[in-house]
Parts: structure tokens; sequence; C-alpha cells
């Protein structure tokens, strides 16, 4: 892990003090910010979300999706995780945290932006991050690229269909063209621009020029990550400060659907009897979230000081230190999950085949 992945947390929680200090010291400079707008489309953040998104995209190789049927247990599993489990577990945890337990202790006004966060954070699959934890459980690279790729064509057509539907199922009004604008705006022109790009650089058969971009624009994503989290606590400040329970109330929530999503796709593929190199990564890019597009998407349908904005920014607060005790579970758990008969049953038939 680079250094601005290992300490993520510590430099959310930087940006969550620079951003409230700078909203308190300078609000008429966060309020011209907010106001450029083109069709609800906040300009300077929908050109930071592209130079957070693109990078990532730029590793992603759809060709990769021609290796789905040799993980078939593994693909089938993690895509009925992502896309069948996870949204519609973060619905009902949101609703029964966030709308009822924690209820008396939040902003009224917030209660559905909060859920719709959530919902938003939980129906976006992790598209880059993904690739550190599968490495940390020394995790079949083939089934992870393949993965990550087969997401990132379902999201294209997914993402907005099943935000809609557990919007409308929380009787959150469904602005769909700002929805629809978001999806092309922040996934797919990113995707097209990204696979231009890749392909040009890699028309000569050698990876160098590709990975020479990455290293170059890479720290220009990370500094376009920081940039958005100190605007989004900008405007969030002043809530913050009246209250400042809510990010530890909205993660609990976020926690309860990582450990869930990981440990039942862990137990899935252990039952199927996929190989432990594929399980753990399944089980992580079950549980992880691509919290930029998540980020992007709630600004853009609420506003930079919605709710919703501010629980898709705690996804990314405890992104870290919550799957790097997920990486600690799968690497622990492993002569226990390779004892399974379905395991033992399936590995020795590949070693005689």
């Amino acid at each position: 892990m680079s250094t601005f992945e290992r300490y993520l947390t510590v430099w959310v929680a930087l940006c969550i003090i620079a951003g409230i200090g700078l909203g308190h010291a300078v609000p008429s400079v966060f309020q011209a910010i907010g106001g450029l707008e083109v069709a609800k489309v906040n300009l300077p953040v929908a050109v930071l979300i592209w130079l957070m998104v693109i990078p990532m995209l730029l590793k992603i190789d759809f060709t990769a999706l021609g290796h789905v049927g040799r993980y078939w247990r593994g693909i089938g599993i993690t895509v009925f995780i992502n896309w069948a489990v996870k949204p519609f577990s973060m619905a009902l945890l949101g609703w029964l945290f966030i709308g009822w337990l924690f209820r008396p202790y939040l902003p009224e006004t917030q209660i559905d932006s909060y859920i719709a966060g959530l919902i938003i954070l939980a129906a976006a699959p992790c598209t880059a991050m993904v690739f550190v934890w599968s490495n940390l459980t020394k995790g079949e690279p083939h089934f992870t690229l393949s993965q990550v790729a087969l997401n990132d064509a379902i999201m294209i057509v997914a993402f907005a269909p099943i935000v809609a539907l557990l919007l409308g199922l929380s009787a959150i009004t469904v602005p769909w063209d700002t929805l629809i604008l978001s999806v092309v705006l922040y996934i797919v022109i990113p995707v097209i621009i990204s696979q231009i790009v890749r392909r040009a650089l890699l028309s000569d058969g050698s990876p160098v020029r590709l990975d020479g971009l990455l290293a170059r624009i890479q720290p220009l994503s990370l500094v376009a990550l920081l940039a958005t989290l100190v605007l989004l606590f900008g405007f969030q400040g002043e809530q913050i400060i009246e209250q400042p329970g809510i990010i530890a109330l909205l993660a609990v929530p976020i926690l309860i659907q990582v450990y869930f999503n990981s440990g039942l796709a862990y137990l899935l593929n252990r039952w199927s009897g996929e190989e432990h190199c594929v399980a753990g990564p399944s089980a992580l890019i079950g549980a992880s979230n691509f919290f930029e597009l998540a980020v992007a998407a709630a600004i853009s349908l609420f506003g930079f000081n919605s709710g919703a904005a501010l629980a898709t920014v705690v996804g990314v607060l405890i992104e870290v230190p919550v799957m790097l005790s997920v990486v600690w579970i799968v690497n622990r758990s492993k002569d226990w999950y390779e004892r399974a008969p379905a395991v033992s049953r399936n590995a020795a038939v590949e070693r005689k085949a």
C-alpha cells in the first residue's frame, strides 16, 4: 500500500478539521464554489471527480471479462453479494439505525438524506482499492481483475435503477434526470475516456507508457480526493460542530454491512468449494465501495451540504481500518477455510486434472 492509502483515515480526519476551519473562516468562498453549477452539476466537483476516477479506471482491462467463466463460482457469488444483497442490506440497516434507533439523535430534516447517502455508497462496488486488499490476501489476480471489470460493466446499467428503486422505497424523491446525468458523467464518460487512453498507450504491446502515465497522475488523483473532502466539510462544518456524534452514528450501519457482506461472501465461497485465493478477494470486493463515485453522485443528487454527501464521506473515513481488519480475518482463517469438505474435494479434482 502507498503511504496515502495506508493513512487514508488520517488524511480524511485532517480534511474534516481543515474543511470545518476554512468553512467558518471564508464561508463566501465555499458559497461561490457551491454556486458554480450547470444542470445541477457542480463544475469544480465534476473536475475533481474525473481526476479521481479516470486514473483508477485506466487500470481496468475489460478484456479480462474473457476469464469470467474460469472462476464461475467466485464470480457468481460476488455478483450476487454486490448487486442482490449489499444495496438492499444497507437500505435495511439505514432504515433500522438512522430512520429508527438513532433518529432522536440526528437532525430530523436530514434523516432521509443520510439514508440516501448510505444507499448510494452501497450501490457502488469498489474499483481501485480492492486490488490492494486482494494483494494483501494473496488473492488470485486474474479473478480480481475479471471481477472488477465485470462490476464496472454492470455498474453502467445497474447503478441508477438500484439507487432509484431503493430511494423510492424509502419515500425519497428520485431526481431521475440528475441521477442519469451522474451515471453518464461519472461512470460512462470516464470509462470511455480511460479505455481509449489505455488502448492508445498499450498499442506498442508494452505497459511502460501506461505505467509512466499512472505514476504521474496518481498524485493528482489523491490531491483531488482530498480537495473534494475539504469542500464537503467546509459545507458540513456547522452541522458537525452542533452534533459531533453524527459521524459515529453514520458509521454503525456501514460497519455492520461491511462485516455482514464480507462474511456472507466468504462463507458462500467456502460452501461452494472455491479456492481461498478466490474467496478472499471475493469477500473484500463484496464489502468495499467505490466511494469516489458515491461522493460524486450524492453531491449531484442532494448537494454539498446534504446528509447524503456526509454519509458517503463516512465510508471514506473508515474504509482502510475496516477493510484491513477483514484482510486480517481472511488471512488468519485460511486453514479453517481449506478444511471444508467441498474445498478439499475441488482441490483434489483440480490436482488430478
